[in-house]
C-alpha cells in the first residue's frame, strides 16, 4: 500500500536523452571545439617565425574548426530505439478459393446452409 504523498515511479528502459541534457551536450561540444580552434590560432601566431609548416597547418585548423563545430551541434537528436513491429504474420492455412465448393476442399458443409 502506498503512503499518501509518495509519487509512483516508472522505470522507462530506452528512452531517449531528455532535450535539456542533448541540448547541454551540444553545447559542451561546441565549447570543447572553439576552444581546440582557439588554441589553433594562437599556435599559428606563435608559430609563424619559427616553424611556418606547423604554423600553417594550425591556421587551416583553425579556419576548418568553426564550419565542424556548427555541423556537429546542429546535428539531431539520437534516434529512438525502434519500437516492435506491429505487423501480424498471415495465418498458415490457405483460403478457400472463389470457385471451390466445400466438397473439393475436403470440408463439410456448415449446418444451416445448402
Amino acid at each position: 500500500m502506498r503512503k499518501h504523498g509518495e509519487t509512483e515511479v516508472f522505470r522507462i528502459t530506452e528512452a531517449r536523452q531528455s532535450l535539456a541534457d542533448d541540448v547541454r551536450g551540444r553545447q559542451r561540444r561546441y565549447v570543447i571545439s572553439m576552444s581546440v580552434r582557439t588554441l589553433a590560432v594562437i599556435a599559428a601566431a606563435v608559430l609563424w617565425n619559427v616553424e611556418r609548416h606547423v604554423a600553417i597547418v594550425a591556421l587551416v585548423l583553425g579556419g576548418l574548426l568553426p564550419y565542424i563545430a556548427v555541423v556537429i551541434a546542429n546535428a539531431g537528436r539520437e534516434r529512438a530505439p525502434s519500437l516492435p513491429s506491429t505487423f501480424v504474420a498471415p495465418p498458415d492455412h490457405p483460403a478457400l478459393d472463389a470457385g471451390e465448393s466445400f466438397a473439393e476442399a475436403g470440408t463439410e458443409r456448415p449446418s444451416g446452409q445448402s
